[in-house]
């Protein structure tokens, strides 16, 4: 083939990559009208879901908190609103949300009711918000400080380990407390704060941390270090009993990968040979099974600890 008449594609211009990533995710059907991305009987024809007025997204897009979330925003972008709450939470990369939790937004003016948004009243400080991914949304600390004062005890410890890993110490929230310090169920942080480990890497290991406390057992160390004679890294665990030498470990979906279990086996005979013991946790048994579970952990400490008083005690909850 002679290489003259080869047809080399043109890249697609910004402005043709920008109309297409429109339509990937949460879009305003004005705006892609205009852009003539879509026809008028398309938009509303069964390809395409309403989620509110003139916020549109495709009908195979699953509905979780943060496609949700972006499709509120585009409802009060041009009201000067911003995520907040656990739809700030989603857009930081911090999933702390109960499963049903709606969307919320924060606005400075009055806004009608939507079903499954959230919807608070204010004009946040310009220190308080941040461009994500093409939202403005409360910044972490800005949104710990929302959900540690309104949510149940558990839940607002989990929201702000979740929010504040590796962004902010949750003590910060006690010195934004002593600026507005007649805010709305401020009071509650001190413990929520104490309770709080921005190390915890899910909200799960922190729920099953919080509930080991509140059985009266040992404060165990967080995202853990056990290393080797030379200091070298052996392993990182979820939750240690140093003196113990017991590791627990929760296991979310990837690790019921049977890849993912042999690797975990390894590991865990790895830590063997160092004189650890691992216990592996699922959701159900950090749920329905929390009882038996802690009953397990319970014994296996006694077990395992040879002076069981001089564990550190725990404060509970």
């Amino acid at each position: 083939m002679n290489s003259a008449n080869l047809v080399v594609p043109t890249p697609p211009t910004a402005a043709v990559r920008d109309a297409f990533q429109m339509l990937n995710g949460p879009f305003r059907g004005s705006e892609a009208l205009a852009a003539g991305l879509v026809s008028y009987r398309r938009l509303h024809g069964a390809g395409y879901r309403r989620l509110f007025p003139d916020v549109y997204v495709h009908a195979t897009a699953p509905l979780d908190l943060l496609t949700r979330s972006r499709a509120a925003y585009l409802l009060v972008r041009d009201r000067g609103g911003a995520l907040a709450g656990y739809s700030a939470a989603a857009l930081l990369g911090a999933d702390c949300a109960p499963r049903d939790a709606p969307a919320e937004v924060m606005v400075p003016r009055y806004l009608r009711a939507f079903p499954n948004l959230r919807v608070s009243y204010g004009r946040p400080e310009t220190a308080d918000v941040e461009l994500v991914s093409g939202c403005l949304v409360t910044t972490p600390e800005r949104t710990a400080w929302d959900l540690a004062r309104r949510s149940p005890l558990v839940e607002a410890v989990v929201a702000v380990d979740a929010v504040a890993h590796k962004r902010f110490e949750p003590a910060d929230l006690l010195t934004r407390r002593a600026k507005h310090p007649g805010a709305r169920g401020c009071r509650r942080l001190d413990e929520v704060v104490r309770l709080s480990n921005p190390r915890a890497e899910s909200p799960m290991e922190t729920r099953l941390r919080l509930a080991l406390l509140a059985a009266g057992l040992p404060v165990p160390e967080v995202q853990y270090d056990i290393l080797d004679r030379d200091w070298w890294l052996v392993a990182r665990v979820d939750l240690a009993y140093p003196d113990a030498k017991l590791a627990i470990e929760y296991d979310g979906a990837p690790h019921f990968d049977a890849r993912q279990r042999a690797q975990d086996l390894h590991r865990d005979n790895e830590l063997a040979r160092y004189g650890w013991h691992t216990m592996r946790i699922d959701r159900r048994q950090a749920t329905t099974g929390l009882e038996r579970t802690i009953s397990n952990v319970r014994s296996v400490l006694k077990r395992r600890v040879h002076r069981w008083r001089r564990l550190p005690a725990s404060e509970g909850l």
